[in-house]
């Protein structure tokens, strides 16, 4: 039989009284009700939807009866707006969600960006990750929401993968606990959730569970001292929900079942040796597993939808993440249910572990509403300062080689600046202002800056681009998400001007804001620096930094920073 939780122990510890509501609220339910407690949708506040319908959100919230909502886009008025309209539409209130691992700019657009997982590890300071749990917390609740999916407690072993290369805490299991446990204690500091991702363990390879099914392909020794050690951590801490990946784990689940083969191993939000055997077994978890996004290919690729929706809660997960199409999904659910896939007893399991958390927000009190005074924390004048420090703290200057730094305005006085941008359209864009707030800091400065031709491929004379040309900064704003299996540098061009060709004949500064393994593709830079972000603060200190004016900071990063290149060091 299947562990059942039990709400009087942690991470729900609620009263009697409490457990009399989740119990009456559950017999009071409609099986249609019940299976809608199991969804959370993905509301949106921009054009590009994630699930096309006709409905309004009253009518998707009144017909399908949904436990939890996450959204896309919006400022701060507007969020706040659309999940005080979820609430009042909603008979038993929801799960809200946002994913804040740097700070409550994964809330909202003028949320406070503290610092990436990355950024925090490169500080050495415990601080800088508390902030960014306190500063997502309070940014968050300010808005309504209720449940953070952060942080990620991956460990990066695999310098290729970029899709948690910015969002995992490091390559060592005691750091990444150091700062996981930190960003958490600060997050505690308001009446949010605590979500930890993405079980059994994403970062050993280099592909993107978005993509295809990912694979964990450490030994059961190995998971153990490393993830395992992870995960207990944190459960014995009391984390309230966990999310499943779209990860398999191999080497344990054939250890788990006995004979399985390998067409028949599934991803963690399929495999019930994985969620009930291990998870809430073996590990003793006793919270809520909610499964990844269902459109990511580690899942879709498994089997067919009709199967999967219903699977991944008879597999033990609690909460099923996204529509594709809301009908369609809830109606596969639903016939999952009556034709035994999800068993009575495992559906009553999951509405205990979803309402048990409600209980233990206070939502069977009340409904929360927000006004406009609530948001005037969110990007305060303290979340500010903390966003200043993290980054004073983090840049970090990988190597210099050649005694590049510090430049000057007099004797680097003319500057050719190439700019390196990722996706254009992707869900994580670069900061449409970087090229333009670059310029002007370094113009501030007293620099001549030059913008260099993209998509050129001539590169002139040598010698007439050494008397033009005092200093070549290539700034590096490349950002990706579940295009490509993992993101690497790509030029304008074929063979462009851009490529670092004049290391050797000028002064050249290489800096990545954004993913740290660059090296990869620019082991030619001498001078390399990464900056983790390209918010305007960032692109400030940076350039303070080039000038002497303040010291990099940033020391701890990992060995992954070299990407196994030699040539990367000199």
């Amino acid at each position: 039989m299947p562990r059942t939780v039990n709400l009087k122990e942690k991470p729900y510890n609620l009263s009697d009284k409490q457990i009399s509501w989740v119990e009456n609220t559950i017999n009071s339910m409609s099986d249609e009700e019940k299976i809608g407690q199991l969804f959370f949708n993905l509301f949106s506040l921009e054009d590009r939807k994630f699930t096309e319908t006709d409905l309004t959100n009253k009518e998707i919230i009144e017909k399908y009866h949904i436990g939890g909502a996450r959204y896309q886009g919006g400022n701060k008025e507007a969020v706040m707006n659309l999940i005080n309209d979820l609430q009042e539409y909603s008979k038993i209130p929801l799960l809200v969600a946002a994913n804040c691992d740097s700070g409550g700019d994964g809330a909202c657009s003028d949320g406070t960006y503290i610092a990436t997982a990355a950024q925090c590890e490169a500080s050495g300071d415990e601080t800088v990750s508390y902030n960014a749990g306190y500063v997502s917390g309070v940014e968050e609740q300010a808005l309504g929401i209720n449940v953070n999916f952060d942080p990620c407690v991956d460990i990066i072993k695999n310098f290729r993968n970029t899709i948690v290369n910015t969002r995992a805490y490091g390559r060592d299991t005691d750091v990444v606990i150091k700062h996981t446990v930190s960003y958490l204690k600060g997050l505690d500091k308001s009446k949010v959730i605590k979500c930890i991702k993405h079980f059994p363990g994403d970062g050993i390879e280099e592909r993107d569970q978005h993509l295809v099914l990912g694979i964990n392909n450490l030994s059961i020794e190995d998971w153990e001292k490393s993830f395992g050690e992870v995960y207990r951590t944190h459960i014995n801490n009391g984390v309230e929900m966990i999310m499943a990946g779209h990860i398999a784990l191999p080497n344990y689940q054939k250890y788990l079942v006995k004979g399985l083969e390998d067409k028949d191993v599934l991803p963690a939000t399929l495999a019930s040796e994985l969620i009930q055997d291990l998870l809430k077994e073996k590990l003793n978890f006793n919270g809520l597993v909610i499964t990844d996004a269902s459109h990511m290919l580690g899942m879709t690729s498994s089997m067919q939808r009709k199967d999967y929706v219903p699977k991944a809660i008879a597999a033990g997960c609690d909460m099923f993440l996204f529509f594709n199409d809301i009908d369609e999904d809830f109606n596969y659910m639903l016939n999952g249910y009556k034709n035994g896939v999800i068993t009575k007893e495992r559906l009553h399991d999951a509405l205990r572990r979803i309402l048990g958390l409600k209980a233990k927000l206070g939502l069977n009190i009340e409904k929360p509403k927000r006004s406009l005074k609530d948001l005037d924390v969110i990007g305060c004048k303290e979340h500010k300062e903390m966003q200043k420090e993290a980054i004073d703290k983090g840049i970090s200057l990988i190597k210099d080689t050649k005694n590049v730094l510090p430049i000057n305005n007099k004797k680097h006085k003319r500057v050719r600046l190439y700019i390196i941008e990722g996706e254009k359209n992707g869900i994580y864009k670069p900061n449409e202002e970087f090229e333009k707030l670059c310029v002007e800091k370094l113009e501030k400065e007293g620099f001549i800056v030059t913008l260099n031709d993209r998509g050129v491929r001539a590169k002139g004379s040598v010698e007439k681009y050494k008397k033009e040309v005092d200093l070549a900064l290539v700034f590096v704003d490349v950002k990706g998400y579940a295009e490509q299996n993992n993101m690497r540098i790509k030029y304008s061009g074929p063979m462009s001007n851009e490529i670092p060709w004049f290391v050797h004949e000028v002064p050249t500064v290489v800096v990545s804001f954004n993913f740290t393994n660059h090296l990869h593709d620019l082991t030619m830079a001498k001078c390399y620096i990464n900056a983790y972000s390209d918010c305007k603060e960032t692109i400030n200190q940076l350039v303070d930094k080039l000038l002497g004016k303040s010291e990099f900071k940033g020391k701890h990063f990992n060995e992954n920073v070299w990407a196994n290149q030699f040539q990367a060091k000199l």
